[in-house]
Formats: structure tokens, C-alpha cells, sequence
């Protein structure tokens, strides 16, 4: 028996599915997959048609809401909802360095996590489909990743959709990891130097704290080992709305003043740990590149590698001359797996995902050309987690998809307008925009 249980303005039901791991072997290993069900307490669900949310990531359970908050009180005057955690995260059967070894050593494990990736995702959905919908198509809105999983919805299993929405989340096609961050890094020099325009005292004090990095590289609270590199990478929130301001706060009481001079403050240290930890999403960063392997061609930590075409952003050369430090976004790179005590035992699995020559295509061009499902999706005008360009390659590929090209949002629209946002993409489906 399901129970069901309130918060304001939603009934709440907590479901669990029992799944293959590996769908092409149906009879072997099974995995469970958790996910909440939705529907308007004023409203009721039962004569509502499904949609399904697939959250960003990889490596994110769906969004934990208070009531009907965000778009969730939109989607539920048309929908019953189904918030889904992804395989291995949230409630789901729990992928990280507690559970892994399980598995066995680093080559079990990482064979275990191929199976988490986008493909997987969408067979999770198409089997929980039969059991909560009796056949019937729903909607999916895809968020970021999600959005990845969607398109890969698209081009395997259409039949089973009646929408699609997608935001912030189209992907490249056919471009290999590499093209991904090549890409990437000129946006993330942007969004800093946007940044250093707000905040122009930032400049000076993201300097001073990358020059005491070098110089000290402290071992925070948690175990984590703060280098300069990684101070950067806290530029990841300069790719959210609210991001530019929330770095500005964090870097302007870095330090105090102690009997033994100036150092890092533990206010700061404790927020920057809560930042850069991947304890509590650790498939963020060991799948991060793996989301983008299509063939035998490796992702061989692609964003370390292009990095290196970027000199600018070398910390140790910025601080030899007079140059702001540029902030890196979202880059998942081999040394995090010796900084975050959270990744530490899961660096030779990472490295062996790495390796990987046997990756699966993920979408099929030919079928997204004839595609007869409603779609549309909200494309960010410079979104830093992904690439506009590619994102609108795509869009001129699905037959019939209609986008919503925007420079008022950043990647997490979803988030920080959600009724508008989701309303918008709704009526684009629907021919009504």
C-alpha cells in the first residue's frame, strides 16, 4: 500500500520500482529506483495526465520542494507529477564510495556505473511508465542533464512520450567531450569578466586568496584540500542566477586577523567546503565526462586536457603578473579526485570510466529528423554549463521543436522563475506561442 501524506497545496506519495540494472539482461541484477509522486490537493490527479521530471546532474535526486513551490504549482493545474531519482541518487539504490566497493575493486565498479548513464535512465523510465501511467504516453520535462536524458527519449523510446519540455538541457549530438569544453572555457572567461564588472573589488580579494592558496594550500574541515585550482572552480556559480552575488559575498570576508596574522576565515572555509564537496552527489564527478562518451573514441578527462589550451587560466602564471584570476564552471578534473575525500576512493574507478572505448551511441540523428512529438525547450542566450551553439544545432535537427531563445535567465531558469519558465515552454508545445 502507497502511502500519501501532505504539504501545502500537494498530495505527496513516495513509490518505489524495482528495475534491471542492466536492461538488456532483464533476468540479472535488479536495482530499485525511487520517486515521488505529486498531485494538487485543491485539484486532485487522477483524470491529470503524467508528467515526468528528470532533474539536472548527472548524479542529482529530483528537487526536494515545500509544497507547491516553483514550478511544481505550475505544473500541477495540468499534470500529476512524477519527480524521479535518477538511478543511484537520492532515494534510489545509492551509487558512492560507502556503497561502491561492494561491487568489488575499481573495475567492477566502474562496470557497474556504465550503466547510469542517460540510456539507462530513459529504459528506468519506460519500464516505471508501464506500471504508473497502464501504457499510456506522458510528458517529460528535462532539466539540464534531464534534458539530455530527454533528447535520448526522443531518439529511443518516442512512442512512450506525449511532450516533451526541455530547459537549459539540449545537447550536442555528436561531439565528442573535447568539443564540449573547448567550447566551454571562453564562456567561463566571460561569465568571470561579467562578474569582475559587477564586483569590481573581487578582482583584488580573488587574487589575494588564490596567492595564500599557493602559498599555504589548507586542509579544510571536511578533509578537503583547498589548492588554488580549486578555489577557482567555485566560478560553477557563476553559471545560475543568483550565482555572481553569492561569490561576491563568499569572497569578501575571506579572512580575519589572527595573533599569527591573517588567514582564511572558518566561516569561509566552511562555506567554501559545503560548495566544493561532492559527498552528497558524488556521480556529478565521476560521470560527468562519461554523459558525453558516444563510441570508442575516450573522454580521457577531457575538460584537464582542454584546460591546457587556456593558459589565462593558470593560476600560478596569473599570479606571476598582474591579470585577474579567471574562475572555472563546470569542469570536473582528475585532481578534484585527490582534493575532496568524498572522490578520493573512487579515483581509479573515475580513471578506468576515463579509459572507456565501448560507449553506446546516445542519439540517433535519423529518428530525431522525423520526430513526431510535440517539443520544446528553453535555450539560455549564454548558458555556461551548455553550449548555446550546440544547443541550437540541435534544436535545427529534431523535426518540429520549437525553441525559446532567452537572455533573461541564466542555466537555472527552472529554478529561479519556475511558473514562468515552464508556462512558456508549455505553450510552445501546445502551438500556443
Amino acid at each position: 500500500m502507497t502511502l500519501s501524506y501532505r504539504q501545502p497545496g500537494v498530495v505527496l506519495a513516495d513509490r518505489r520500482f524495482s528495475v534491471p540494472l542492466d536492461h538488456d539482461d532483464p533476468a540479472g541484477e535488479r536495482i530499485e529506483v525511487f520517486a515521488r509522486e505529486a498531485v494538487s490537493a485543491s485539484r486532485g490527479g487522477a483524470d491529470r495526465p503524467w508528467l515526468v521530471y528528470l532533474t539536472g546532474g548527472p548524479g542529482f535526486g529530483a528537487t526536494r520542494f515545500n509544497g507547491s513551490e516553483s514550478w511544481l504549482g505550475r505544473a500541477l493545474q495540468d499534470f500529476r507529477v512524477l519527480l524521479l531519482d535518477q538511478r543511484g541518487t537520492g532515494n534510489s539504490t545509492p551509487a558512492n564510495r560507502q556503497t561502491l566497493p561492494l561491487r568489488g575493486g575499481a573495475r567492477e565498479q566502474a562496470d557497474y556505473l556504465a550503466h547510469f548513464r542517460a540510456d539507462s535512465i530513459v529504459r528506468d523510465c519506460e519500464a516505471i511508465r508501464t506500471e504508473v501511467t497502464g501504457g499510456a504516453p506522458w510528458t517529460v520535462l528535462g532539466q539540464s542533464f534531464g534534458g539530455f536524458c530527454a533528447t535520448h527519449y526522443l531518439s529511443t523510446a518516442p512512442e512512450g512520450l506525449a511532450t516533451a519540455l526541455i530547459t537549459g538541457g539540449l545537447p550536442t549530438l555528436d561531439g565528442h567531450a573535447d568539443d564540449v569544453y573547448r567550447a566551454a572555457y571562453p564562456r567561463m572567461e566571460r561569465k568571470t569578466a561579467a562578474h569582475y564588472a559587477r564586483y569590481p573589488q573581487d578582482v583584488e580579494r580573488a587574487r589575494r586568496i588564490a596567492a595564500h592558496l599557493a602559498e599555504h594550500e589548507p586542509v579544510l574541515n571536511g578533509g578537503y584540500k583547498l589548492t588554488a585550482p580549486a578555489f577557482q572552480s567555485l566560478g560553477i556559480l557563476l553559471g545560475t542566477g543568483d550565482g555572481s552575488h553569492r561569490l561576491h559575498y563568499l569572497l569578501e570576508d575571506a579572512f580575519v586577523r589572527t595573533p599569527a596574522g591573517f588567514a582564511l576565515s572558518d566561516a569561509f572555509q566552511e562555506n567554501v567546503q559545503a560548495l566544493l564537496s561532492y559527498a552528497g552527489n558524488p556521480l556529478f564527478a565521476v560521470l560527468h565526462e562519461a554523459i558525453y562518451g558516444q563510441g570508442e573514441r575516450p573522454t580521457a578527462w577531457s575538460a584537464e586536457r582542454m584546460r591546457a589550451e587556456f593558459p589565462q587560466f593558470d593560476a600560478e602564471k596569473t599570479l606571476a603578473g598582474d591579470a585577474p584570476l579567471l574562475f572555472t564552471g563546470e569542469a570536473v578534473q582528475r585532481w578534484m579526485f585527490d582534493s575532496d575525500p568524498a572522490l578520493r576512493p573512487l579515483r581509479d574507478t573515475a580513471d578506468l570510466l576515463a579509459e572507456r572505448t565501448d560507449w553506446p551511441r546516445l542519439y540517433d540523428t535519423e529518428r530525431l529528423a522525423a520526430n513526431e512529438v510535440p517539443v520544446a525547450a528553453a535555450v539560455y542566450h549564454d548558458d555556461m554549463y551548455v553550449d548555446t551553439e550546440h544547443s541550437l544545432r540541435t534544436a535545427r535537427t529534431i523535426r518540429g521543436l520549437r525553441t525559446w531563445v532567452t537572455d533573461e535567465f541564466e542555466h537555472d531558469g527552472l529554478r529561479m522563475s519556475g511558473p514562468r519558465v515552464l508556462d512558456r515552454v508549455l505553450a510552445l508545445a501546445r502551438g500556443e506561442a
